[in-house]
């Protein structure tokens, strides 16, 4: 295209009026102004586009051709301005999320739920995977935002805390009991025990594998799960001791279906939080979720 955007609305509007005084009064420029853009524009494509008549100016067949796609192109643009009005004026947007399963069910749901309600026509993508692969996603720009387990480096990362979780393990009293009877105790537990840990992948699986090395507890005999939901259900059934996040298993714990398994050596809490690119402008979109959550507070579920 070797004529400017203005050029055609020039050509259009002068069509549309089928006159250049007419047109010069709806533009606001001159029309000797007018008359030298039809020019140009004539020039460039080379053929007359208006025939000049006592009644003001006629479109040529070549400029009838000219128009009507002129016209179409004009008519999508305002389509679309519309459409853009439309989506800002109802906060139409899209997010995406990156979190793991575990976190996406306790912590992420109960935020969604509440955004969800208040901005219905933002539509939500959710990744589930490890903390690692959402920091990963979030360094190549595959998500917007994620929830994650506070990492040792934040770097290029801002890192908004949520709360703090309590790793702890669990079993059901009944498997306690048969380590009990073989004479097992204490620290001695856990490397007596069928230990279920979440995959190697995962970021809480690599915090406590550093506290058994810290503490020097060997472990003998242990599962991995790909998520928490399973080394609860595991450990409800008596398969053995699950590590879990105690904040997760409330219910099985005031229930009497778990307990929790007394550590000689205590495991320090984690920080959990929404964390993104720190260098890079918001979208709209992901701005307003920023906003919401930093202001909102979810009701403890009972």
């Amino acid at each position: 295209m070797n004529q400017n955007l203005s050029s055609y609305w020039i050509f259009y509007t002068v069509a549309n009026a089928g006159n250049i005084s007419k047109a010069a009064k709806e533009l606001y420029i001159s029309q000797p102004a007018i008359s030298k853009s039809i020019q140009k524009l004539e020039e460039s494509l080379g053929c007359r586009l208006f025939s000049r008549s006592s009644r003001g100016v006629l479109l040529t067949e070549e400029g009838n051709l000219l128009y009507d796609h002129v016209r179409e192109a004009f008519e999508s643009l305002t389509t679309g301005e519309n459409k853009l009005k439309r989506a800002l004026s109802l906060g139409v947007g899209h997010i995406k999320i990156g979190v793991s399963t575990t976190l996406c069910k306790y912590i992420l749901l109960p935020y969604l739920k509440e955004y969800i309600r208040r901005n219905p026509h933002v539509s939500i993508s959710i990744q589930c995977q490890s903390t690692n692969e959402t920091l990963r996603l979030l360094d190549e720009n595959q998500i917007d935002i994620g929830l994650i387990g506070r990492p040792d480096s934040l770097k290029g990362i801002h890192f908004d805390y949520v709360q703090d979780i309590e790793d702890i393990f669990v079993a059901t009293n009944e498997y306690l009991k048969h380590i009990s009877d073989r004479g097992i105790k204490g620290d001695a537990i856990l490397s007596n025990a069928t230990l279920m840990l979440l995959d190697k992948n995962n970021m809480t699986r690599q915090y406590i594998d550093d506290y058994l090395t810290e503490n020097h507890i060997e472990v003998a005999e242990s599962i991995d799960a790909s998520n928490m939901d399973l080394l609860i259900e595991f450990a409800k059934i008596g398969v053995g001791i699950a590590c879990v996040i105690k904040s997760f298993v409330t219910h099985e714990l005031e229930s009497g279906n778990l307990v929790e398994v007394q550590m000689p050596f205590p495991i320090h809490n984690r920080e959990v939080g929404f964390a993104y690119k720190e260098h890079t402008t918001p979208t709209k979109t992901l701005q307003s979720f920023i906003d919401f959550y930093t202001n909102y507070t979810p009701e403890v579920s009972k």
